[in-house]
């Protein structure tokens, strides 16, 4: 058996030294995404629509994460996303505080926006934030943007031209 531990010995240290690494890896990733946050308090928002809204997406207040999405579900009797929010217990967020679902572009990751209130009491584990707007279907934004659906009546048509809809005057 020594013989062996002699033989494999540098291997044995560089597969622990894997390991080590491998755990603080993971340590550090746990910690950096919010897994670890024992300093925090959840409050519920309840969203029309939640696309693009997972566990761990990002809770951000003027675009700095302070929290993240701790759990999701459909609230039976609204069939609304009710969303549980892991908020960072050291800020004091009002309690008439908004909450949106946001993009951070076109092809960007999706991220919920705290908006602060001006109440003086700040919300607390628990709570509801009650004003919230849920996600933006990009998809029948684009589709409407190329069927020009809904602005006939905005655009007049060109004297002698007439629309779609009508013939040409002649």
């Amino acid at each position: 058996m020594k013989g062996l531990v002699r033989e494999n010995g540098f291997e044995a240290v560089i597969g622990l030294l894997v390991v080590a690494v491998a755990a603080w890896f993971i340590l550090f990733a746990w910690n950096r995404t919010g897994g670890g946050l024992d300093d925090s308090f959840e409050v519920k928002a309840l969203f029309p629509a939640a696309d693009g809204v997972s566990v761990g997406t990002d809770v951000r207040v003027a675009g700095l994460k302070v929290g993240s999405v701790a759990a999701q579900r459909l609230d039976p009797q609204s069939y609304q996303a009710e969303v549980t929010l892991a908020l960072n217990d050291h800020l004091k967020i009002p309690s008439d505080s908004s909450a949106a679902i946001t993009a951070e572009g076109l092809l960007g990751g999706t991220y919920i926006a705290l908006l602060p209130g001006g109440s003086a009491t700040p919300l607390k584990n628990g709570d509801v934030i009650v004003d919230t707007q849920g996600s933006v279907d990009m998809m029948g934004l684009i589709g409407s943007f190329i069927n020009r659906s809904g602005d006939g009546a905005a655009r007049p048509a060109a004297k002698g031209l007439g629309t779609l809809d009508e013939p040409a005057a002649r």
